[in-house]
């Protein structure tokens, strides 16, 4: 049965309760009267929305959390048409992520939750293959209007670039650090132009 919109609106604060309780105490310490007490619900109501207890609660926090990490990109990551296009998203995942610090979604939802249960751990795969499934998209774009390479893996290249955005993110939650985050950033940007100049630079 369909929620109700209050309904609606009070699980989406157990979820988002959840998240901020996750972060506070990690996913194992985590108990449900944690999460009660954090978002003034009963356990009547929190069961009525998640019968599974804990780990339906958390398998909808993953859920909210890996929805967050692609949101906060967008429209840009959907976008990557050209060089602009693409330093309009780089500089917009750093802004999110000076603005979160330690507060990441990403973190919750691949680090924190991805390691509890099979079924997080389903929405953490999921959640890097949208991401890299994205960036994908746009170096083919940019490699069908000649600005990349035509001979470029464009999945590789995409999981190269989000394996360093994701280290650049451990980094970040580790020291508070932003600069390995851009370096990331930049380097594989850069090393998407830096090929198709050489090419173009050859006699």
């Amino acid at each position: 049965m369909p929620l109700t919109p209050k309904g609606a609106a009070t699980k989406q604060r157990i979820v988002e309760g959840a998240a901020t309780a996750v972060r506070r105490h990690g996913v194992f310490t985590l108990t449900l009267d944690d999460v009660l007490a954090l978002t003034s619900t009963s356990k009547s109501q929190l069961f009525h929305y998640f019968p599974g207890g804990k780990d339906d609660l958390m398998l909808a926090v993953a859920h909210h959390e890996a929805d967050r990490v692609i949101g906060d990109q967008q429209p840009e990551l959907g976008a990557l048409t050209s060089w602009p296009a693409w330093l309009s998203w780089r500089d917009k995942v750093v802004a999110r992520y000076r603005e979160q610090g330690r507060e990441c979604p990403l973190d919750i939802a691949v680090s924190r939750i991805g390691s509890a249960s099979a079924g997080a751990q389903a929405v953490a795969t999921e959640l890097l293959e949208r991401w890299q499934d994205a960036l994908a998209a746009g170096i083919r774009h940019m490699q069908s209007i000649g600005e990349v390479d035509a001979d470029r893996d464009a999945d590789r290249s995409a999981a190269a670039l989000l394996a360093g955005i994701q280290g650049g993110v451990i980094i970040l939650l580790s020291t508070g650090r932003l600069g390995h985050l851009e370096a990331a950033l930049d380097q594989g940007i850069d090393d998407l132009r830096r090929r198709t100049r050489t090419e173009n630079e050859r006699p």
